[in-house]
């Protein structure tokens, strides 16, 4: 079986699994999203399975051109004897693979990753440009993350997603993000950056609202 993990726009993942792992059966209904259903958790009921993480990078340069510099890693994966991670072909400049472990096999093919022979627990990391920051308005930005899912048949395991921006002390600030934060979802600024931590079950898409600083 093939599991298609779909970045159709920045930040991007879905995962599906080909079997269910003898840890879910330990899950609560409360843990599990029916398709329609989002739920945020205060507490990752299943902390060794599968979670993804991204960093994207922003510099002045970005603000002009859009485009970014980003690091994307999924983590925990489960066996399957192929993966295939697809990036959105118009935004993507050049894609790399960084590091794995617990793979047979991993090599870039046009705008996509492809894996072969995963092991249980593996994973891969990809390094990528994309053109991802959208202006707004003067001095405002916003980037995308989504959607993103971790599907079992008509059902969604919980998952985590880190997502992290970087950038030179004092050019961008958050204005807001989307989703608020709330239990199940925490935001860190410092002054030269921000992450997102989520921990969810569902279908999630994530918005970052930037802006220049005011002088």
């Amino acid at each position: 079986m093939r599991w298609k993990i779909c970045a159709l726009a920045t930040l991007v993942a879905t995962a599906g699994l080909a079997a269910l792992p003898a840890w879910a059966a330990k899950l609560d209904m409360d843990d599990i999203a029916l398709e329609g259903q989002l739920r945020f958790l205060a507490q990752r009921p299943d902390p060794e399975a599968y979670r993804y993480e991204a960093s994207a990078t922003i510099d002045a340069q970005s603000l002009q051109t859009g485009v970014v510099t980003l690091r994307t890693c999924h983590l925990q994966l489960d066996p399957n004897r192929r993966i295939v991670v697809a990036f959105n072909r118009e935004r993507v400049q050049h894609i790399e693979i960084l590091e794995s472990t617990g793979v047979g096999r991993a090599w870039v093919e046009g705008h996509r990753v492809e894996l072969a022979e995963v092991q249980r627990g593996g994973h891969v990391c990809i390094g990528l440009r994309s053109r991802a920051l959208e202006p707004t308005g003067e001095g405002r930005w916003k980037l995308y993350a989504g959607p993103l899912m971790r599907r079992y048949l008509d059902s969604y395991l919980p998952m985590d997603a880190k997502l992290s921006l970087k950038w030179p002390p004092g050019l961008l600030a958050v204005e807001q993000t989307q989703p608020a934060p709330q239990p199940g979802v925490r935001l860190t600024e410092v002054a030269d950056g921000a992450t997102l931590d989520i921990t969810f079950a569902g279908r999630m898409s994530a918005t970052w609202e930037l802006k220049a600083p005011v002088r």
